[in-house]
């Protein structure tokens, strides 16, 4: 036989012929369903019997089932949608997914009056004869939703019931945003479902558990079915946004002439990022280390409208800015399209050559561009440096760019502001890296220096290119890039603070 939503049967065609000889009637429904175990009233067998004409009215013109013979009908359709309710407590609001002609809902209504039911069909004129069924029956508290269902759908809902809309992967990223923590997701498959389950657990495990696999018959048909329900343990955005919207400050920004939306713009350049000593971080990874590591720094989380609410681990003091979308995605600088994190930066100490070298390591870093002075200050802090000191060339370290090539190393570092690269004293222990240089692998380190790599393009002053270091490279390139260069420079010296001896490059 046929699965539920399958074609026409040999069966059925019989059956049809069998059926056309006389009128079945409201008594022959009520005795085909207690066969297959329901037992109903007689106002629900009455309101079964005009959903069944109505049916039978309207199929010819909207196809709304592929089966047509009376005990059919019966069995696979309308025993089909009650048996879920005889199998296990259904919760409410239940929203039935894809529901076409109206099952298992309609069914389930009748049966269980006190249920509250939306009925999800996005084809039109479905959706009229869903309504229409609905005033023939007399039903309340039934209600059609005549649109598709994805998950930005966010009505909560304590359950969803589906027959035959796709597999359950794709269900359960459907109901995303409406089925509530707790809430049970409620597959009525066919017996063989096994691949799909596992799946679904492979996909969901950190947001659902399976509760029930039960395989059925109807009745005592040879009809194999099987019940599967996933109960979630996630929160979809409308729980998360409720709780978020208690816990934090929420300013919702929608114009370009806001001033928190231009402060905002501003810190996207180093300017404005040295006068408003604030940053922006981008990048799911880098904003949850940072709330990991530094949430006294975080000022604001940003999100595009109301989607994507601060998570629990967000501190309270951590305002919510909601921005429209073409705000958002104005100082959404990488279209990560994830919340970025507004961040206050640390004041930086200013270096004075007069003094000499701190103790132990330093990287001066003259870079021009943001990327190459978050990429070497991402080296610096992995390799164990002491401090940084930034030279006037120097682009901004909080600049975005440079926060995301540096992975949020820059909140890790020591950092010190000096002089230009033309003004570094030359009598205190530099080592710089140009081509020039002779084998950084044959170099003692004292236990106090500065490594001092060139500017992009220029490269090193012309007076410290002859007592400088370089890190071998074969012929056919003329050089490195200048944070490449440093970071295989430190790795050298952090071998050798190891007690590694001579490094092989």
């Amino acid at each position: 036989m046929q699965s539920i939503s399958g074609f026409e049967t040999l069966s059925d065609r019989k059956q049809d012929r069998f059926s056309n000889c006389r009128d079945p009637s409201p008594q022959e429904l009520e005795g085909i369903l207690i066969k297959c175990g329901i037992r109903l009233s007689n106002h629900q067998i009455r309101q079964l019997w005009v959903y069944h004409q109505l049916l039978r009215k309207h199929n010819p013109e909207l196809n709304l089932t592929r089966i047509h013979s009376f005990a059919n009908m019966v069995v696979k359709l309308y025993a089909d949608s009650l048996l879920p309710g005889r199998l296990m407590e259904i919760p409410s609001p239940l929203l039935d997914l894809g529901t076409g002609a109206g099952m298992p809902g309609i069914p389930l209504k009748i049966a269980h009056p006190k249920l509250e039911i939306h009925l999800a069909e996005g084809r039109g004129r479905r959706a009229d004869f869903l309504r229409e069924a609905i005033g023939e029956l007399g039903l309340s508290g039934i209600h059609v939703i005549g649109k598709g269902i994805n998950e930005r759908f966010e009505q909560p809902v304590q359950a969803v019931i589906t027959r035959a809309v796709g597999t359950m992967v794709e269900t359960m990223r459907r109901v995303h945003g409406c089925l509530a923590p707790g809430g049970l997701a409620i597959f009525m498959k066919g017996p063989n479902c096994e691949e799909e389950i596992q799946e679904v657990e492979k996909s969901f495990s950190d947001e659902y558990e399976l509760e029930r696999n039960l395989p059925y018959r109807i009745g005592d048909t040879t009809h194999r079915r099987r019940l599967v329900v996933f109960m979630r343990k996630s929160s979809p955005p409308w729980a998360g946004r409720a709780i978020a919207m208690k816990r934090h400050v929420v300013r919702a920004i929608e114009s370009g002439q806001n001033e928190t939306f231009k402060d905002l713009k501003r810190v996207l350049t180093a300017k404005g990022i040295k006068k408003l000593q604030m940053a922006l971080v981008s990048g799911h990874k880098q904003v949850n280390e940072i709330l990991r590591d530094f949430p006294s720094a975080a000022i604001a989380w940003i999100s595009c409208a109301d989607a994507d609410p601060p998570t629990p681990d967000v501190p309270s003091h951590v305002m919510w800015y909601q921005l429209a979308r073409f705000l958002f995605e104005t100082v959404d600088l990488f279209g990560t399209n994830h919340p970025l994190l507004l961040i206050m930066t640390a004041g930086i100490e200013r270096w004075d050559p007069r003094r000499g070298l701190p103790s132990g390591t330093s990287v001066f870093v003259p870079f021009q561009d943001p990327e190459n002075v978050g990429a070497v200050i991402r080296s610096a802090v992995a390799f164990g440096v002491d401090r940084i000191i930034l030279l006037e060339e120097s682009a901004n370290p909080y600049h975005p760019k440079a926060l995301r090539a540096s992975g949020g190393a820059v909140l890790h570092a020591s950092l010190m502001e000096g002089p230009s690269i033309r003004d570094l004293p030359r009598d205190i222990p530099i080592f710089a890296l140009s081509v020039e240089g002779r084998d950084i692998a044959s170099v003692d380190f004292p236990e106090t220096f500065g490594l001092l790599p060139g500017l992009e393009g220029p490269g090193l002053p012309w007076d410290w290119k002859g007592v400088s270091l370089s890190v071998p490279i074969c012929r056919k390139v003329e050089s490195l890039n200048a944070a490449t260069a440093t970071a295989i420079a430190l790795y050298v010296w952090s071998q050798r603070m190891k007690g590694q001896g001579a490094v092989r490059l």
